[in-house]
């Protein structure tokens, strides 16, 4: 049976290096499930993997579309199972690799269609404080309010954003949802792991060093698209302030780090349901 392995952990904990590293001693090529890296504009913000790394082992998913060129989860889910299918012809095993959930959930399983909401209401949600959001679930949505984790914003968000684009409990939708098909795979996810202290400062560091790789002018060459979702990211929406003169530099710098953190929390969260062969990577 052929067998797909999944790197996945939390943002700067070097999952790049360790898929790279692991390619090589596999003779095998790296799907990425990195829902920014997709895109040619975005590099150093989206840390995507250098030059040396591309050439050490065959990536995909890296740099092959443009911001402004829609794309979701279920464009990637259909255009990496098809690419897996068509690699495994020569491999035994192929390695996946990224941090963003729900990619790495759309390549091992067939994602829900669910209607995507109108932008308005997805900003409107997102200002709306956790307990409302609470509040709000259980008025429209009482079944999936007792199964849905309270402490996990996104969670809540999509829920609400389902429910008042459809107009239907989320619950309902979901329950509406074609079976999932199995993979024509095996699959096995290893996640990396660093103490929160350690992760913390890999994230600070990593921040300060795409600085000084110039973060802030390819920021600036995306002005003309900041309206794109894609572009609504942790590293991006806090230096667009900067150019608008609403925030200073030291500031926008230090939220980076901040909300980077507390991204890397959420991917930890995450990958908790996962049943996973934990490895720790100190590099």
């Amino acid at each position: 049976m052929k067998k797909l392995i999944v790197i996945a952990g939390p943002t700067a904990v070097g999952k790049t290096a360790a898929a790279v590293a692991l390619a090589r001693q596999l003779g095998t090529e790296i799907l990425s499930c990195d829902s920014r890296q997709f895109y040619r504009e975005m590099r150093i913000g989206v840390a995507r993997p250098s030059d040396d790394e591309l050439l050490a082992a065959p990536h995909h998913f890296i740099a092959c579309r443009s911001v402004t060129e829609p794309y979701n989860i279920y464009d990637y889910s259909a255009d990496a199972l098809r690419l897996a299918e068509s690699l495994f012809a020569s491999h035994d095993t192929l390695l996946a690799c990224g941090g963003s959930g729900l990619y790495i959930d759309a390549l091992l399983r067939t994602p829900a269609r669910l209607p995507d909401p109108p932008a308005d209401l997805r900003a409107h949600l997102q200002q709306m404080p956790l307990d409302e959001k609470r509040s709000l679930l259980h008025t429209l949505d009482p079944d999936y309010y007792l199964r849905v984790d309270l402490r996990n914003p996104v969670r809540l968000q999509r829920a609400l954003e389902v429910c008042l684009t459809a107009g239907r409990p989320y619950s309902a939708v979901l329950a509406d949802q074609p079976a999932p098909q199995p993979r024509p795979f095996d699959v096995e996810v290893r996640t990396l792991s660093l103490p929160p202290d350690q992760l913390r400062s890999r994230i600070d560091r990593r921040v300060d060093d795409m600085m000084a790789q110039g973060l802030l002018h390819e920021v600036e060459s995306l002005l003309p698209f900041r309206h794109l979702n894609t572009l609504d990211t942790v590293g991006y929406r806090e230096l667009f302030a900067v150019l608008d003169g609403t925030d200073s530099l030291d500031h926008a710098v230090a939220q980076i780090k901040l909300n980077t953190w507390h991204y890397a929390r959420k991917q930890l969260i995450w990958m908790r349901k996962y049943t996973s062969t934990p490895i720790t990577h100190n590099q």
